[in-house]
C-alpha cells in the first residue's frame, strides 16, 4: 500500500491486515477520544459494529452506538433521514468522534456530518465494496436527486481481513465493480482535459490506473474471496480513495458510468424497488459506456454524425480508448468476479436505459464523452 502517500493526504493512520480492530482502541485512547459515537445499520453491527463497542469498551469512553434505520425496501439511505437521525444521536460540545462502521453508505453518511459538524471521524470498513473510506465527496440522495457535495475525510482506517474476508459475494463483487469503471472515468477524464480544459493531474492518474490493473491481475483470486484477493482489492480501493484526496475531486473515478448508475439509482428509489450495491450499477455501466464509446468512435470517421469534439481530437481519442477494454470483455472480468455483468440482472429496462443515456449526464457538470454525444 501506498502508505508514503499518507504525508501527502488529512490521514493519520492506514492498517490493512488482519487483526486491525485490535489497533482502533489504542488509537482511540491515543487520540484522547472520549465520547465517540458508533454509526453502524443492523447488517454491520453485527459484521463488525458489535466488536467495535467491545474493544472499546476497554477504554474509559462512554461509547453511545447510532443504529441508522432503514427504509420501506430495507435499505439504508445516505439521504435527509439518516443525516438527521445522525445529527440527533450528537450531543454538541460532547460527541468528539464518530466512527463510521460499514460501507459506502455509511461512509457517505457520517463523512458528510463530520464535515458540518466538525467532529472527526474513524473509518472501520465492513465490505470491500466502494473507494470512497477515504474520499472527501459525499453522494448524498437529496429529495429524491442524487447530489455529490464536499464532506471530510476520516482521520484513520482500520480494515480489518478478518472481517473483510467475510464480507457478501455481492459486496466483494461491488467492489471490483468500482475499479473496473476506472477504465471508462480515466477515459473521460483525460478527454475532458483535452476537449473542455478541465484539471488533469498525471501522477494521480497513474496511481488510479495501477490500482485498477493489480486488481485486473488479481481477478480470479478476487472472485474467490481469497484473503490475497481481498487484500489486494482493499488497497485498490483504498488508493483509488487516496488518489481523489490527492486530486481534490472525483474526476480520476467518477466518469459517464457513475452518471448512468446514479441515473438507474434515482429511477429506482422513485419506483420503490430496491437498491442494488452501488459498484454493481458502476460496473455494469462501465461495460455499457464502453460500448457506446467505442461504437462513437467508429462512426466519427463519418463527418456531420458526430460531435465536434471528436472530430477535431479522434486521433487522441481513438489511442485513449484502445486501453478501455470492449463491453464482452469488461462483461467477462464482472462475470469473474462474482458479480452481475448485464443490464437485465440489474433490473434496468431498455426505455430506462434508453432515458439514462439522453439525461445522465446533466446530473454534474463535468465535460465527458457521454456529455458530447448528447451535444452538450
Amino acid at each position: 500500500m501506498m502508505i508514503h502517500l499518507l504525508d501527502e493526504i488529512p490521514l493519520d493512520y492506514i492498517s490493512l491486515d488482519k487483526g486491525s480492530l485490535g489497533k482502533l482502541a489504542p488509537y482511540v485512547k491515543k487520540a484522547g477520544y472520549k465520547q465517540p459515537i458508533i454509526v453502524a445499520d443492523r447488517n454491520t453491527y453485527e459484521a463488525a459494529g458489535r466488536a467495535v463497542e467491545a474493544e472499546l469498551g476497554s477504554l474509559s469512553s462512554a461509547v453511545e452506538l447510532c443504529m441508522l434505520q432503514p427504509d420501506a425496501t430495507g435499505d439504508c439511505l445516505a439521504d435527509e433521514k439518516s443525516i438527521v437521525q445522525l445529527l440527533l444521536a450528537i450531543t454538541p460540545g460532547v460527541t468528539d468522534c464518530l466512527l463510521a462502521v460499514g460501507s459506502g453508505t455509511i461512509h457517505d453518511i457520517v463523512r458528510f456530518v463530520s464535515s458540518r459538524t466538525g467532529i472527526p471521524f474513524l473509518s472501520v470498513p465492513t465490505a470491500p465494496s466502494v473507494d470512497g473510506f477515504t474520499s472527501k465527496c459525499a453522494p448524498l440522495m437529496i429529495r429524491g436527486v442524487k447530489q455529490t457535495v464536499t464532506a471530510a475525510s476520516p482521520k484513520a482506517i482500520f480494515a480489518d481481513l478478518d472481517i473483510l474476508t467475510r464480507a457478501p459475494q455481492e459486496l466483494v463483487a461491488a467492489g471490483f465493480g468500482n475499479m473496473l469503471a476506472k477504465y471508462t472515468s480515466l477515459f473521460d477524464w483525460k478527454f475532458s482535459s483535452l476537449t473542455a480544459n478541465e484539471p488533469y493531474d498525471p501522477r494521480v492518474a497513474q496511481i488510479t490506473e495501477a490500482a485498477l490493473l493489480d486488481c485486473i491481475a488479481h481477478a480470479d483470486a478476487i472472485g474467490r474471496r481469497t484473503e490475497e484477493g481481498i487484500r489486494v482489492l482493499m488497497n485498490a480501493l483504498i488508493e483509488s480513495g487516496i488518489a481523489m484526496l490527492m486530486f481534490g475531486q472525483s474526476h480520476p473515478a467518477s466518469g459517464a458510468e457513475h452518471h448512468l448508475s446514479h441515473y438507474w439509482e434515482m429511477a429506482h428509489l422513485e419506483r420503490g424497488r430496491k437498491a442494488m450495491p452501488h459498484g454493481a450499477k458502476v460496473g455494469v455501466a462501465c461495460a455499457e459506456i464502453s460500448r457506446l464509446y467505442h461504437d462513437a468512435v467508429t462512426r466519427a470517421q463519418h463527418p456531420g454524425e458526430q460531435p465536434a469534439q471528436l472530430l477535431q481530437h479522434g486521433i487522441q481519442v481513438r489511442e485513449w480508448l484502445e486501453a478501455v477494454p470492449s463491453a464482452p470483455e469488461i462483461r467477462r472480468l464482472l462475470e469473474l468476479a462474482g458479480g452481475p455483468s448485464t443490464r437485465d440482472e440489474l433490473g434496468i429496462d431498455d426505455e430506462l436505459f434508453a432515458e439514462s443515456l439522453r439525461e445522465a449526464h446533466k446530473l454534474l457538470g463535468r465535460s465527458t464523452l457521454l456529455r458530447a454525444l448528447n451535444g452538450a
